[in-house]
């Protein structure tokens, strides 16, 4: 109880700060080789996603994608858009960075739930609202057990899961286990179905 009401906010603060510092040059080198790559795209990804209690923040990631979404006519899919640069970015997971800043003003953790789109806030069942009881994460339990590779009601379940047992040593594992992902690339799609699916299961 006091890890999850004191220390982890204790620790997201300090590493946070100290990773900015340490990957600033690498984020600087990231945004110059997007804009070289993309001279009229924005260096990053705004995107509004709910919070903890369902409060809406603004999420940032480097930009993976081309601005464009159709080309003679035709609607591009995500493994269309994304670009040489971007391919490499979410490998490493380092499109993630710019959410130091996301954990440095209150609204995320290093771990927790995976911040959704706000369209999927009509949709959740009371259990599944459950996962806004805690700020989201960069990473999760979700994450390091299947990313895109596993379904909405098996990433939900993993989410509550991690709600009900929050503690330093699972934090600890998390933190192991997407270190570990991260270095076999494990869970990143670059097929055509690059993304989730969406969610729309309708509320009961």
């Amino acid at each position: 109880m006091l890890y999850r009401k004191y220390f982890k906010i204790i620790f997201d603060y300090t590493f946070a700060f100290i990773l900015l510092l340490i990957t600033a040059p690498v984020m600087l080198i990231v945004a110059l080789l997007i804009k070289l790559e993309e001279p009229k795209s924005p260096i990053f990804f705004k995107q509004d996603r709910p919070g903890k209690n369902a409060r809406i923040f603004t999420l940032y990631k480097f930009r993976t994608m081309k601005v464009e979404t159709e080309k003679d006519g035709e609607t591009l899919s995500d493994f269309q858009r994304i670009t040489k640069l971007g391919h490499y970015l979410r490998k490493m997971s380092i499109d993630e960075l710019p959410q130091l800043i996301n954990i440095l003003k209150g609204e995320m953790s290093f771990i927790g739930p995976r911040p959704l789109l706000v369209q999927y806030l009509q949709y959740y069942t009371p259990y599944q609202m459950r996962r806004h009881e805690v700020k989201p994460g960069i990473t999760g339990w979700a994450q390091v057990n299947g990313r895109n590779e596993i379904d909405w009601e098996k990433k939900f379940n993993l989410d509550i899961y991690y709600i009900e047992h929050i503690s330093f040593i699972l934090d600890l594992k998390i933190f192991y286990m997407t270190i570990k992902n991260v270095l076999k690339s494990k869970g990143v799609y670059y097929s055509e179905n690059i993304t989730m699916p969406f969610f729309t299961k309708i509320k009961e």
